[in-house]
């Protein structure tokens, strides 16, 4: 019998990470764990497999699907504040520049400059387009009459997560799809 995943390269195969209530562990980046990380997981008996791809690995006394969805025996309670970085200040930020709203040539501007005291926190801190950056130099937005879309913030890692389900990645697997985006409208 044909099935595609079947002639998947078993790299080609991660598996979804839930959490033990069976919500994804990140959406953005999903958390998405390699075929090999998966397979051990079930071994050492520390998560349960939800569902498979049809691709099967071998060993010289086993054959087992790869699992497509797994999901942990035990609770990750996540962090409520996520970590400073570049990637997540772009998330908080929806990938645009704060002044003009481009998503292309992205970097991150103070908006207090450092050479004014401005420091390099959540909240003085924003995504901005390269020629808006340069635009704006060393000077506070008003001084260089340029308006900031939204004032920035310290995320929760719940705001994170909303954001990040704005930003699917290139591949769903269909056994996936059950298990992410649980808050959009059903089709009629």
């Amino acid at each position: 019998m044909y099935h595609p995943d079947l002639l998947r390269h078993p790299d080609s195969c991660p598996a979804l990470v839930l959490n033990a209530d069976y919500t994804p562990l990140s959406y953005y980046p999903l958390s998405l764990w390699p075929w090999q990380t998966a397979v051990k997981a079930v071994f050492l008996e520390r998560v349960d497999i939800v569902a498979s791809y049809a691709r099967e690995v071998h060993s010289p006394t086993r054959t087992m699907q790869i699992p497509s969805v797994i999901a942990l025996r035990q609770y990750v309670k996540p962090s409520e504040h996520p970590a400073f970085t570049r990637f997540n200040l772009f998330l908080r930020d929806r990938f645009v520049c704060q002044y003009c709203g481009d998503p292309r040539e992205l970097t991150f501007d103070h908006v207090i400059p450092r050479a004014q005291g401005g420091r390099t926190t959540w909240e003085n801190v924003v995504a901005a387009c390269a020629p808006c950056n340069l635009r704006k130099g060393g000077r506070t937005p008003a001084e260089a009459h340029m308006n900031l879309n939204r004032r920035p913030i310290r995320p929760t890692s719940w705001q994170l997560q909303d954001h990040g389900r704005s930003f699917p990645p290139n591949y769903l697997h269909d056994s996936w799809r059950d298990y992410l985006y649980w808050d959009i409208e059903l089709e009629a």
